[in-house]
């Protein structure tokens, strides 16, 4: 008798825990496939104001701009899901874009995948840093991110000083990364779609990606489930350090001239593509593909502005409104959906 109960318990239970992943699943599905609608209706009129607007000249202008944001988003994703946040992200991409592009200058005949091994050493050390001070000295990462953010732009300003990397130093080879392509379709933009297809995939099927996820929703229940937090959180900072890193040498490679303001402000901008792309700000929840498409309908509404003739300086107050926006809805539907798994679950208890 006591064998049996336990048993029918576990039974029940698990179709309440399995439609209940069904449920969280399908609303954030919902919450993605949102954004998209919101990206084509925002083209589609915009295009139908001004039809230059679909040009192909313009539509690699975006995609190319969008490649190094996308990336960047990947990074905070994998932060974030697990209720944390990396501000650091826009100074890494500085130093890495900065000290990677001048070994051009600094070192005649240097290869370019040395380059962006340097600056992939440059984004480990600062994303190993934040995780450390995070998973082992238990201080909030926005305390820790937000230190670092201002550490490293001071580092990066006490390195450049007064100069800057020009596009006369740099070899073609290099400068030509964003600019290649096929069919009006950077290669670079292709490769980066890949990428992120492979970390939201990570995330989503593999245990160490999954594990971020259970931290997001309930750091404590996942330490009684024998989930290594410490670990999964350092690895994830690490991660992202290294990701703003490559990201620095990518726009090193697109902006070609470089000096001590590169990337500054961009951790906001990334932030608010996260979230908008459907990343719960509370963690948890969210895909790197929702975060990379919330950065594509940023970028293309930068974009629309500029062909619009208004400010570009708007771009902040819409994505902030947009970020306002979302992590408004986020909570709206964490409230709905708690309240619709308790109902399942007294359900199933009767």
């Amino acid at each position: 008798m006591r064998a049996t109960v336990p048993a029918a318990a576990g039974t029940a239970g698990e179709p309440a825990a399995s439609g209940s992943r069904r449920l969280t699943d399908r609303v954030f599905r919902i919450r993605e496939s949102g954004i998209i609608a919101v990206l084509v209706v925002f083209v589609a009129v915009t295009a139908s104001i001004q039809p230059r607007f679909l040009s192909s000249g313009n539509i690699q202008f975006i995609l190319v701009n969008t490649t190094v944001f996308a990336l960047l988003a990947l990074a905070e994703t994998m932060v974030v899901v697990s209720r944390n946040v990396d501000l650091s992200i826009g100074s890494v991409l500085g130093l890495s874009a900065y000290v990677s592009a001048g070994l051009f200058g600094q070192v005649p005949g240097i290869s370019i995948p040395v380059v962006f091994l340097t600056g992939l050493g440059i984004g480990l050390a600062c994303g190993a840093a934040n995780g450390l001070m995070v998973s082992i000295g238990r201080v909030p990462s926005l305390v820790v991110t937000l230190a670092t953010l201002y550490i490293v732009r001071g580092i990066d300003i006490l390195v450049v000083g007064g100069n800057e990397v020009i596009a006369q130093t740099l070899p073609d080879g290099f400068t030509q990364i964003p600019r290649a392509g096929l069919g009006g379709v950077p290669y670079l933009a292709i490769v980066i779609a890949a990428v992120i297809g492979a970390g939201a995939y990570y995330l989503r099927s593999f245990r160490s990606g999954r594990e971020l996820y259970a931290i997001g929703s309930n750091p404590d229940a996942a330490r009684l489930a024998g989930i290594s937090v410490g670990r999964r959180v350092f690895t994830a900072f690490t991660v992202s350090g290294a990701i703003a890193g490559v990201a620095g040498v990518l726009w090193a490679a697109q902006y070609q001239t470089i000096d001590s303001t590169a990337g500054t402000g961009y951790e906001l901008q990334v932030i608010a593509a996260v979230v908008v792309g459907g990343v719960a700000i509370f963690g948890g929840s969210g895909s790197a593909v929702g975060a990379a498409v919330g950065a594509l309908l940023l970028q293309t509404i930068s974009s629309a502005l500029n062909v619009l003739g208004i400010p570009p300086l708007w771009i902040q107050a819409i994505a902030g409104l947009l970020l306002l926006l979302a992590i408004t809805l986020d909570r709206a539907i964490s409230v709905r959906l708690l309240t619709s798994l308790r109902v399942r679950s007294s359900g199933v208890g009767t």
